[in-house]
């Protein structure tokens, strides 16, 4: 007979898996049974959850939200970073009892969306995430605290190039000549691209790595070759007006590797340096977002703080419920006036909201208001449980007797939440109310 499943390697396999903060907390939380708890249930579905409605953001994106302790939650957002640029995640907490953050970082396989594979994860003392993307395929970035813990946060998803800037003293913005251009009248592509400054200009290694290639062509004059064996690629520097280094030589991020020219058959061009990239296996790549840096800053939180966590209720008739924090996002339905929504995070002037029935998307927050102000007081026709949240099943909080008045808060079709005479608020089936 033979236990495949307890063979010496298997077993072994298990022994030395490297597990993530995350994975560690939920074998703890198993370990301790408070996995078949109801709490613990939830913890673990939001989680799951979240990798598969994570909404859609374009980077750079800031966004402030709370976690509260008697629900467990977990923020997600999905975005895409070309080839050569690294994300780079930040996530502030703040409260009385300041909760432990997991946070995770998934790649999707666009034939098996629904199984994303996790690729990298922040330290339990950090709260930060930096990760160099390898495919230009969607990544989710997950967000969730322990369990019983609560507290606000703010997320910040950045996107930074991998490489430092291969002319000193300059930046992206002195790239003049793109990569795919035309050159000798349609008979080639621009294999790079190109970035002007004053002749003699320091050219500098963009990574640590060894000089391969020091050596004079026709169509690039002077040029250096630099190794990035880190990223298994090679830099290619062409048009120098000198050399300053030998191969073999070994230089770090920063180092001089010669001086800006116009050699080679760019004689009659301003000087400049043709900046190249070429991958081991594949050829040359698109150099400018390995040193792209984008300059805008995300857009700071500017709605009411005070409405995190709470709930509200829609203030206009037929408001777009949104995918993404932006009035040219998709609209995923239009909401009734009175609404009731639940508070979870706001980025600029817009609030992810969550609907009772569960489905979360983002509405403008002028389109809110509180509900401190009542919309209507009714009396009751029949008995009613108030209960603790929208659904039949959910538990009752206590009975209000008929011809009872209540004060009415916000409406969805099924359920109304009221406020009583004693100052309860609850959910109250709406058939007893009309």
């Amino acid at each position: 007979m033979v236990f495949t499943g307890c063979s010496p390697q298997n077993s072994l396999r298990g022994v030395f898996k490297k597990q993530t903060p995350y994975e560690k907390y939920h074998a703890g939380l198993k370990a301790a049974k408070l996995d078949e708890t109801g709490l613990g249930k939830q913890w673990v579905a939001a989680g799951e959850r979240a990798l598969q409605q994570a909404v859609p953001v374009t980077l750079p994106f800031k966004e402030t939200g709370y976690f509260p302790a008697d629900k467990p939650l977990a923020a997600s957002y999905r975005f895409t970073v070309k080839q050569g640029q690294k994300v780079a995640v930040k996530v502030q907490t703040q409260g009385r009892e300041v909760p432990q953050v997991f946070i995770d970082l998934f790649e999707t396989d666009p034939a098996n969306p629904t199984q994303p594979k996790q690729v990298a994860n922040a330290d339990t003392t950090a709260q930060d995430l930096e990760y160099e993307i390898e495919e230009e395929v969607p990544h989710l970035l997950r967000v969730q605290p322990e369990l019983l813990r609560s507290g606000q946060y703010t997320v910040t998803i950045e996107s930074a190039p991998v490489l430092a800037f291969p002319v000193q003293g300059k930046d992206s913005r002195a790239v003049q000549s793109f990569w795919g251009q035309d050159r000798d009248a349609g008979a080639r592509k621009h294999e790079g691209i190109d970035i002007f400054a004053a002749r003699n200009t320091p050219v500098v290694a963009s990574v640590e790595g060894m000089v391969t290639r020091v050596n004079t062509t026709p169509i690039g004059g002077k040029v250096v070759w630099l190794s990035d064996l880190k990223r298994q690629q090679s830099l290619y520097y062409a048009h120098l007006d000198s050399q300053l280094v030998q191969p073999g030589q070994r230089v770090s991020i920063g180092d001089t590797l010669g001086l800006l020219g116009n050699t080679g058959n760019a004689i009659s061009t301003a000087p400049h340096l043709h900046f190249g990239i070429y991958r081991f296996g594949e050829g040359a790549v698109d150099p400018y977002p390995y040193v792209f840096k984008d300059r805008t800053k995300p857009a700071s939180f500017q709605a009411d703080e005070k409405k995190l966590g709470n709930w509200v209720r829609v203030a206009k008739p037929n408001t777009s419920l949104r995918e993404a924090a932006s009035s040219g996002a998709a609209p995923l339905e239009k909401l009734a006036q009175y609404t009731p929504l639940q508070v979870l995070a706001g980025s600029a002037s817009w609030y992810r909201v969550l609907l009772p029935d569960g489905r979360q998307g983002y509405v403008a927050s002028s389109l809110v208001e509180n509900l401190d102000k009542p919309i209507q007081a009714i009396r009751l026709r029949r008995e009613a449980p108030l209960l603790e949240a929208s659904a039949a099943d959910a538990a009752t909080q206590k009975s209000i007797s008929a011809d009872s008045t209540v004060r009415v808060l916000a409406k969805q079709d099924a359920f109304w939440l009221v406020k009583d005479a004693e100052g309860t608020t609850g959910w109250i089936p709406a058939d007893v109310a009309r």
